[in-house]
């Protein structure tokens, strides 16, 4: 059985998620159920839970400011939250689950079979580490990005990455100094969660540190140079979007 606590500081979608996990995920044994970041802290720290299910948006602590006070984290981790932008981007970006509200009952079924390939797996639990880092730049610029990997997590300053190249389901970094990195995610991912950052998606293969566009080279889309002399690309539907940032720096 899967020890589980359900964090939710609305009765209704804890009693819904409760009901729910009772009628279709018999592998779950609810050891307790939170109405408050204060009360889940301290169900987690007694219990020591397999899963935990974690409203996002709570009052005075968020279920992000929860897993920061209970780092290192050694369960899994299952975000329930409402429609957050940004917060999605980040959990998506770490390869993490979340359900939306309301529940869809077989979104629910897959997270919980996958949590538990994982909590059998003994999955390592950095992306949660990961996670916490990208989203306190909600407000702003990412200055230092969190990647997770197999060993761990690499960092990288925003600032010394030029521009991201698609290569298949990965990603290259192509950072000052000549430097480059492989990144087992796709550009789509970068795009997403950079996209406030000063990046700018100018083409399906190219997204591009706008701090670091020297020179924009008129055509049918055109074409910009960076600061490493690199030319990149503009794509025609891209390119009044790359204009308009361009105007900016």
């Amino acid at each position: 059985m899967i020890k589980t606590i359900i964090v939710d500081d609305e009765q209704d979608g804890r009693e819904s998620l409760e009901q729910a996990l009772i009628e279709y995920c018999p592998e779950i044994d609810i050891i307790s159920t939170c109405s408050s970041p204060e009360e889940a802290l301290e169900a987690i720290n007694n219990h020591n839970p397999d899963l935990v299910f974690l409203d996002v948006q709570m009052p005075h602590m968020s279920g992000f400011d929860v897993l920061k006070q209970l780092a290192p984290i050694d369960f899994q981790v299952i975000f329930v939250t409402s429609y957050d932008r940004y917060a999605i981007k980040a959990i998506k970006f770490s390869a993490l689950d979340f359900l939306l509200k309301p529940l869809d009952v077989d979104e629910l079924v897959g997270a919980v079979q996958k949590a538990k390939n994982q909590i059998e797996a003994g999955s390592s639990v950095h992306r949660y580490q990961s996670v916490l880092n990208n989203i306190q730049y909600t407000s702003g610029k990412i200055e230092k990005l969190a990647i997770p990997t197999f060993e761990g997590i690499d960092f990288y300053n925003t600032n010394d990455i030029i521009y991201c190249s698609a290569e298949g389901n990965y990603t290259t970094l192509h950072m000052v100094l000549k430097k480059k990195e492989v990144v087992s995610k796709n550009l789509k991912d970068f795009d997403n969660l950079l996209s406030n950052s000063g990046f700018c998606r100018v083409h399906k293969s190219y997204l591009v540190n706008m701090q670091h566009a020297r020179k924009y080279i008129k055509g049918d889309g055109g074409y910009v140079i960076l600061t490493d002399d690199h030319h990149v690309d503009i794509s025609r539907r891209r390119k009044d979007a790359f204009l308009s940032m361009f105007e900016t720096i």
